[in-house]
């Protein structure tokens, strides 16, 4: 497959993931300036960034006061898993991908995008990888653009009731995974006793908002990790111990 071909295969895997992006990326854009971000604001954030609950977590953190510490920390929990993800992928690049592409591309290493790029057969070259993101990352900072120009049109008291849309969005990340995992339901309730008891006991009155969530989020991961840990089959494990013995061999 040619360069060309590659291209315009990753640009049609990526279709449908800008396509989910836009109402996504509109409603950050609306939410940032209705909370009083300037347009230019919320636009570079999304130009910099591409992470909806990144952005969103800390897009509240700046309307609640929040040091720059507690923004960077916070984003850096949220976004741990994209490491993860890039170092998986990393072992299906072909070798001719160079270093300043491999960043190019964990820059735009997003669940979805992460999804297909394993998902498809084989080494992923190059052309694939531009083609795969180029579509996500335009839909991503156009929806905010777009998201960011309405609400600044928009009367006061509409751009206040589109508040609760930021609540709205936390919630619709966690309560699908929560209703089909009793452990991850198990360590969502973990995390809110802890930000409970950090937030109602007068002994932490010192934490600010910011660190309550890392505190929390790093307690009921870190907690649901040793109580829930994840079992492989015997057999799985003894598979995966003969395929890398042969492989060295």
């Amino acid at each position: 497959m040619n360069w060309k071909d590659e291209f315009v295969a990753g640009v049609k895997g990526g279709i449908p993931i800008a396509l989910g992006y836009l109402p996504v990326s509109f409603t950050f854009g609306l939410i940032a300036v209705s909370g009083g971000l300037p347009v230019w604001v919320a636009c570079l954030i999304s130009l910099t960034n591409l992470t909806s609950a990144g952005q969103f977590a800390g897009t509240s953190l700046i309307f609640a006061g929040a040091g720059y510490a507690e923004i960077a920390m916070t984003t850096l929990v949220i976004n741990l898993r994209y490491m993860l993800m890039s170092l998986s992928l990393s072992q299906k690049l072909d070798k001719s991908v160079r270093l300043i592409e491999r960043m190019i591309f964990g820059f735009a290493v997003t669940d979805e995008t992460f999804v297909v790029g394993s998902l498809r057969p084989g080494k992923l070259r190059t052309p694939y990888l531009f083609g795969l993101i180029s579509l996500p990352i335009l839909g991503w900072n156009a929806g905010t653009i777009m998201g960011a120009c309405v609400s600044s049109v928009l009367p006061a008291a509409l751009q206040n009731a589109f508040g609760i849309a930021l609540y709205g969005m936390f919630i619709a990340l966690i309560v699908p995974t929560a209703r089909d995992s009793v452990n991850v339901l198990m360590i969502i309730l973990m995390a809110v006793a802890m930000n409970c008891v950090l937030t109602y006991v007068p002994l932490f009155s010192a934490v600010s908002s910011g660190f309550r969530i890392i505190i929390s989020t790093i307690f009921g991961a870190g907690l649901g990790a040793f109580l829930f840990p994840k079992e492989y089959p015997d057999e799985e494990i003894t598979g995966q111990e003969t395929t890398v013995e042969s492989e060295v061999r």
